[in-house]
């Protein structure tokens, strides 16, 4: 989910410009090292099966936000690896936009906006971003509390 909201708002807190590196992830190892501490979220770009959000820790990294492996993929690649810098308000706010969909997950999913039963009848979802009265999303609940954090596209 992390990963999403980061997307969503375009920043991933890391300098916008990295050196090109040539990195090898072996076995949920990667070097040369980069300068990740315990806990510190990171980016990896232009990989060819690794690309995302990462959790550093000692012991394994994980994936985005999840308590799960981060299925890391042995590669070797000429790219980026930053560590981020997400505010810990972000990291609470994407917190609660996680247990929001977790709890609304299955109405997003459904292609129906309503229905009646006498004489039937029912109305699909066209989106509220579109003009169409549809099931709102999370981007559309928490776009006012992401919008201080959102970076313009370049």
């Amino acid at each position: 989910m992390l990963q999403e909201v980061l997307e969503s708002i375009n920043n991933y807190f890391v300098p916008l410009r990295g050196e090109k590196v040539t990195y090898t992830i072996r076995g949920r190892a990667i070097t040369p090292g980069f300068g990740a501490e315990e806990g510190d979220r990171f980016l990896i770009c232009g990989s060819r099966r690794n690309d995302g959000v990462y959790t550093w820790h000692e012991n394994g990294i994980t994936d985005d936000d999840d308590l799960n492996a981060a299925g890391l993929r042995d590669e070797t690649f000429a790219g980026t690896i930053r560590v981020c810098s997400i505010p810990p308000a972000l990291l609470t706010l994407s917190g609660e936009i996680r247990q929001w969909v977790e709890t609304y997950g299955a109405q997003l999913s459904s292609p129906i906006a309503g229905e009646s039963f006498n004489g039937y009848s029912y109305t699909l979802k066209t989106g509220r971003n579109a003009g169409g009265t549809g099931t709102l999303t999370w981007r559309d609940i928490y776009e006012d509390r992401l919008k201080r954090w959102r970076r313009p596209c370049l």
